[in-house]
């Protein structure tokens, strides 16, 4: 930690810096409102990103899975919705859970599953019967970093979906459930193993909670997170997905 500020690490040793929620949320904020990428961009390369991890930890038996994506009602449950057409697209049998019905959704999550259902995915709602222990992988896309409280009613069901399915679970941003500032759990929270987070990591990231860790990157140009006072030096590689190292020693800034 550096000036109150925690880092984590590419797994080459350059530094990354974590942000708070308020950080994370003035950068959205400036980019949205100010510069871009939009909203819908910034989703796409979100989601795009979490089905290619998700391929990835399928392994070489990645078309015969089946995937069930857990969607809350915000942006996160959004950028699941985009990571189950993406997979969708390519063979993968996908079946997302929302809680919102898509009829009733919208913004960002209406977009995306207005999208989805020219797809062949599977949709249902939280309420209806599914079996995720049926699943090979299960996608955590619930809350993220908007966490306010514990988890209500439908959320918590979605978060007890996903920690009794037996099977490897890959949380979007913040696993469901965890304080995205201090790693606090007020109520249940998804026990992931691994987690996609965005843009940079979030500050209550732990490992306990969110297994190995990954960044996506966004397309959000340097001088935004300038603005927002989150200066760093290049860390991405070739790619638009990195693994991260949790903070463990100090870096100076």
């Amino acid at each position: 930690m550096s000036g109150g500020r925690s880092y984590f690490r590419t797994t080459d040793g350059r530094p990354v810096p974590a942000v708070t929620v308020e950080e994370m949320q003035e950068i959205d904020r400036i980019a949205v409102d100010r510069s871009g990428p939009t909203l819908l961009q910034m989703m796409e390369h979100a989601g795009m990103e979490l089905a290619e991890l998700a391929v990835e930890t399928l392994g070489l038996g990645w078309r015969s899975s089946r995937v069930v994506v857990l969607c809350g009602t915000g942006g996160n449950g959004a950028g699941g919705i985009c990571a189950a057409r993406h997979l969708a697209n390519r063979g993968v049998d996908v079946l997302a859970v929302t809680i919102r019905a898509p009829a009733e959704a919208d913004g960002a999550l209406g977009q995306q599953l207005m999208t989805l259902s020219e797809g062949p995915a599977t949709v249902k709602r939280w309420s209806e019967a599914f079996d995720a222990s049926m699943a090979d992988l299960v996608i955590d896309a619930v809350i993220g970093y908007s966490l306010s409280g514990a988890p209500r009613a439908a959320q918590m069901g979605l978060i007890r979906a996903a920690n009794g399915s037996g099977v490897p679970v890959l949380s979007l941003d913040v696993p469901s459930g965890v304080d995205a500032n201090t790693g606090a759990t007020p109520g249940a929270a998804v026990a992931a193993t691994l987690t996609l987070t965005l843009a940079l990591p979030k500050a209550g990231l732990l490992p306990e909670s969110a297994g190995e860790l990954w960044l996506a990157d966004l397309g959000i140009p340097p001088g935004v997170y300038a603005r927002a006072g989150v200066a760093f030096e290049p860390f991405l590689d070739g790619r638009g997905r990195q693994r991260l190292e949790y903070p463990s020693v100090e870096v100076a800034n």
